[in-house]
């Protein structure tokens, strides 16, 4: 079971204000918020009501080093009130310490550098080696504002623009969902960015097998 409900109005409730474990699941999932609406999705499709979520604020990507205290927080917080717990973050820019703190743990975490690499696939997204594409999912597509632009300094210095993104040339729309108006709100961010455009539907991914195998322990 989980506190947030798919109905709920914005990505600001479902990520930042965290989900609730209560307790009442086998396994518990300790997820980044910017995965919550897709972790949600894939457990209700699959009728897997032992499984629980609760979730670390999504804008912890933008301070990784405070993801391990976060992450080990968590999993001793909850650790005997479930049979399970499961990491559904990558390395997200830890530095292999993250990984480093699960094993320590003694839970698992989703393999791979960052979302952008398990959606589409961590040996696709490999075999691309694409230095010069920035990425977004359905998520920063929806937070693009709040997670990029603000965050940069680009709504006050917008000259900045080309310091930072100068050396890329494409943004990467890695779409977990067929929504055309995200991927309008995509073509307006790359419009935004000076970058050309392309949309790739990636689905879950490799979420989704992670989640498979989690839910099935």
């Amino acid at each position: 079971m989980c506190t947030a409900m798919m109905s709920l109005p914005d990505d600001t409730t479902l990520t930042d204000a965290g989900l609730a474990a209560r307790g009442k699941g086998r396994v518990l999932i300790i997820a980044c918020g910017a995965l919550a609406r897709e972790i949600l999705a894939i457990r209700d499709a699959n009728g897997w009501t032992h499984l629980d979520l609760t979730c670390l604020p999504a804008i912890l990507h933008n301070t990784p080093d405070r993801i391990v205290p976060e992450i080990r927080t968590a999993v001793e917080a909850h650790r005997d009130t479930y049979e399970s717990i499961f990491v559904a973050y990558a390395d997200c820019g830890t530095g292999g310490l993250l990984e480093a703190a699960c094993r320590d743990l003694g839970v698992e975490m989703i393999a791979g550098p960052h979302c952008y690499s398990f959606f589409e696939g961590n040996a696709a997204f490999a075999a691309r080696d694409e230095l010069t594409s920035f990425y977004l999912t359905d998520f920063l597509v929806r937070q693009f504002d709040a997670f990029v632009w603000k965050p940069l300094g680009l709504d006050r210095h917008p000259q900045l623009r080309d310091m930072y993104f100068g050396h890329y040339t494409t943004l990467v729309y890695q779409a977990q969902t067929d929504d055309a108006a995200l991927t309008a709100t995509a073509q307006r961010c790359a419009d935004r960015l000076g970058l050309a455009f392309e949309r790739r539907y990636t689905g879950y991914g490799d979420l989704a097998t992670q989640m498979q195998e989690w839910a099935t322990v």
